[in-house]
């Protein structure tokens, strides 16, 4: 006999309650279970527009095993919602795993749009829109922050600590100083801020003092290359030939050279491993 039951992505408001689309909140309604990082947070949601499933903590140190029994659960005819704390479940949160098990079991997945972080900054940037990727939240190591940062593929959006934020322009202004950037602050919010202007001005600002709430940062894209710039050898590549022929590992020690130089870390790791012409 076939059964109903499926997954229900639903996408939650990221400050402003008031940005739950109708069609979430069917979701929510019909719901059997509501699988949620917070259950307190998500029960201010629930109780704000008149939901009343059951509630079940999923977040990141018990996702493999509640994905298991979610499915079981979607399996027998139930319908789960998943939702995370704010915006679109997957993205930087938690919910992978679930999905990926319902696809495994051949259980429906169905996705629902609405609030999102990183696209409310991308348009709130005034930066191009047209080619742009995303980060996730950047890595803390300096040689890997200066690569994500240096790599070429359009408008960079990323999540960032507030705490970190101030080290994050002081590196980037150090690769390139006129880099478009736009600082943005609890979106949707009361306190919503967006802050323009180049890596350089930006770092500055928020040298003083660390600004407080949520922060995804947007920087546009690095100038592109000079044509045939793709034919000459990276610059630090001898180096980093060194680095490595003295026993360090080749990644590393790309993220090193290029933290020194300016250069993408990918790029001298692919020049790097390439073969010498004879």
């Amino acid at each position: 006999m076939a059964v109903s039951g499926r997954l229900l992505v639903c996408p939650t408001p990221i400050g402003n309650l008031e940005d739950v689309t109708l069609r979430v909140l069917s979701a929510l309604r019909e719901a059997e279970v509501i699988a949620c990082e917070n259950t307190r947070r998500t029960r201010v949601l629930l109780e704000r527009y008149g939901a009343s499933g059951e509630l079940v903590p999923y977040h990141e140190h018990n996702e493999r095993r509640r994905a298991t029994e979610l499915v079981e659960r979607i399996r027998r005819g139930e319908t789960v919602a998943l939702v995370s704390d704010a915006g679109m479940p997957l993205v930087s949160d938690p919910g992978y795993v679930l999905v990926r098990a319902c696809v495994a079991a051949g259980v429906a997945v169905e996705v629902l749009p609405g609030p999102s972080a990183a696209l409310a900054a991308l348009v709130a940037s005034a930066l191009p829109a047209d080619r742009w990727r995303f980060a996730g939240f950047l890595p803390r190591r300096r040689g890997e922050l200066g690569a994500v940062l240096a790599e070429p593929g359009g408008t960079l959006v990323a999540f960032e600590s507030p705490h970190r934020l101030a080290a994050t322009l002081a590196t980037l202004a150090e690769l390139d100083p006129q880099r478009p950037v736009a600082v943005c602050r609890e979106l949707t919010k009361v306190h919503e801020e967006v802050v323009r202007g180049t890596a350089k001005e930006l770092a500055a600002r928020f040298s003083e003092r660390a600004p407080r709430g949520e922060v995804v940062l947007v920087v546009g894209a690095p100038p592109a290359r000079r044509s045939g710039a793709d034919d000459e050898p990276p610059a630090g590549l001898d180096a980093l030939r060194r680095l490595v022929d003295a026993g360090a590992r080749p990644r590393a020690a790309a993220g090193v050279v290029a933290e020194l130089t300016g250069e993408s870390a990918n790029r001298l790791y692919r020049a790097l491993v390439a073969p010498r012409p004879e």
